[in-house]
């Protein structure tokens, strides 16, 4: 992998110039202590020591509301696909959601190809951000996503009066010599980055799930009907917040919408989350999922079983916003591991 550097004072620059040749979306503080994806109107506004963010990046590639197509009915019929997508670049991602955009990549590539998610995709740059702070909640040295070595197109590690930039593609070493000032990265800056990557998974020592990572599918299977799915059910509100703050949920509703004239429409699709009451509910209203019980199971099992046992990674990647967001703290996958583990 290769490694430039880029001085602080030359960073603002680098953004400036990025900022004039597509949209740039970087971290920022929303209010004192919370912090957002959002698109950014000068390099001053950029924050790069945070903790998290209260949504990830997703909703840039997949978001919460987007239009499939168009049409017109009556004596003319027409559908037209709306493929909306332009030039874009993510900053200051963290590596947790880094592997997180890269199994989505991997979800909405396989099959049946998602071609409104490739068509955006193709077109982000993802500029990842090491970890300086950790959120109390998060748990990414359990998830093995502290740190990261691929999914990124360029990767800063901050060593101190500089940034070291890892090159994680072609777009990403295009990016640099187009826009930045930067140098090749020399051995003492090499080994400084080094030191701080090692340091990272520390930060994530005091909140730990205590089954090993290739052991959770294991764990939940010979707990498939522990009573604690039951417990949590009794207090969960089905709002959906766990799936909405989820960085690797990618469940959708699709609806049409008719104009009032009904002769024009279109197709979007919304987020949707397996703890809302009508996820599992098919034609006829029956519904697979209707005691919260089977929701909240679910739920943990798509986290730490199904995605594992499909593509060899957990749909975790232990970021906790989920159990931030959750109004009765309910939800924390490292509580409920645990307590699976402990029988308790």
């Amino acid at each position: 992998m290769t490694l430039r550097t880029i001085e602080k004072k030359n960073f603002p620059p680098f953004m400036a110039n990025l900022m004039k040749a597509m949209e740039v979306v970087g971290v920022q503080e929303k209010v004192e202590g919370k912090y957002e994806f959002a698109p950014l109107e000068s390099p001053a506004q950029l924050c790069l020591d945070y903790d998290v963010t209260l949504l990830s990046p997703k909703k840039y590639i997949l978001p919460p509301r987007e239009t499939l197509l168009k049409f017109t009915t009556g004596q003319t019929v027409s559908c037209e696909p709306v493929m909306e997508s332009k030039p874009l670049a993510l900053i200051g991602v963290h590596p947790y959601d880094v592997k997180a955009i890269s199994q989505l990549d991997r979800i909405f590539a396989d099959a049946n190809q998602d071609e409104h998610y490739q068509k955006k995709r193709q077109n982000t740059v993802i500029i990842g951000t090491d970890i300086k702070r950790a959120s109390p909640y998060a748990f990414c040295k359990s998830m093995n996503s502290a740190t990261v070595q691929e999914g990124f197109d360029l990767l800063l590690t901050d060593i101190g009066e500089s940034y070291t930039v890892a090159i994680g593609s072609p777009k990403g070493q295009d990016l640099l010599e187009k826009y930045a000032a930067s140098r090749a990265a020399t051995k003492e800056e090499a080994a400084k980055r080094s030191e701080v990557q090692e340091k990272i998974p520390y930060m994530f020592s005091l909140n730990s799930v205590t089954t090993p990572y290739d052991q959770l599918p294991r764990l939940l299977t010979d707990h498939a009907e522990d009573k604690l799915f039951n417990e949590l059910a009794e207090k969960c509100f089905s709002c959906g917040s766990c799936n909405l703050v989820c960085p690797t949920c990618y469940c959708f509703d699709v609806q049409d919408d008719m104009a009032l004239n009904l002769t024009a429409g279109e197709r979007f699709r919304l987020w949707d989350g397996c703890l809302l009451e009508g996820f599992a509910e098919v034609a006829g209203g029956e519904n697979f999922r209707e005691d919260r019980s089977e929701r909240v199971r679910h739920r943990i099992f798509r986290k730490g079983k199904y995605i594992y046992e499909k593509y060899g990674e957990h749909g975790c990647v232990g970021c906790g916003r989920c159990a931030s967001a959750c109004l009765p703290d309910i939800a924390n996958p490292v509580e409920i591991f645990n307590r699976l583990k402990e029988g308790k």
